[in-house]
């Protein structure tokens, strides 16, 4: 059941048991479109760097930084990974695009 301002769903813990958790989201909170992401790593922790550029541009604007535990990125690739699937066999295969030049994912490790 949902929450007076927030949303209601399942979540998967470290250990893939479910559990309900109501989620507050504050209405002040406004959504973000990414279409880049860099993502850097170091022994403790995962940190995504969600990015918009802008066609033709050779410049990005960051907007948001997300970092995580190593077991949390574990848990987000499974969960992620069921998702698609799942998108995929409602929608159709999502196909890559092509484009030219960088592409847009950039890891780095071991970062400071």
């Amino acid at each position: 059941m949902a929450g007076k301002d927030g949303y209601s769903g399942r979540s998967n813990t470290d250990d893939m048991t479910s559990q309900e958790i109501s989620v507050n989201i504050p209405p002040t909170l406004d959504p973000v479109y990414s279409n880049m992401i860099q993502i850097a790593y170091k022994d403790d922790e995962f940190t995504f760097m969600f990015l918009h550029q802008l066609p033709q541009v050779n410049q990005a604007r960051a907007k948001a930084i997300v970092s995580i535990t190593p077991a949390h990125a574990k848990n987000l690739l499974s969960v992620l990974t069921k998702t698609v699937a799942d998108y995929e066999s409602k929608f159709g295969t999502i196909a890559p695009k092509e484009q030219p030049g960088p592409k847009n994912v950039t890891t780095l490790s071991g970062y400071s």
